[in-house]
């Protein structure tokens, strides 16, 4: 079987690209759930619930929300401190 040798350029060449590749991951994977505002569906899947414990717990005043038009908006650092509202920690 045949050598081949590489060289500095090839590797140099390798390099950009897999920079190119990090970078269009990490562009893609930070644009779902790191937006500043969620719509109401994205918080349900976000946090697996129904539609009626969303409202829920928006009436209940356990959420923030902005309403514009007929679409509600929900501030992603709400939806943090939420989740560290009600975080169980069973480690004592």
């Amino acid at each position: 079987m045949p050598k081949e040798i590489i060289t500095t350029d090839d590797l140099m060449n390798f390099k950009l690209e897999l920079f190119e590749e990090l970078k269009k991951l990490l562009r893609e994977h930070s644009t779902g759930i790191h937006k500043r505002y969620l719509k109401s569906s994205e918080v349900r899947k976000l946090l697996d619930i129904s539609w009626g414990t969303l409202q829920n717990i928006r009436i209940n005043g356990n959420l923030p929300y902005t309403k514009i038009g007929g679409t509600v908006f929900y501030d992603w650092e709400d939806v943090q401190r939420l989740m560290e509202k009600y975080k169980i920690d069973n480690s004592d």
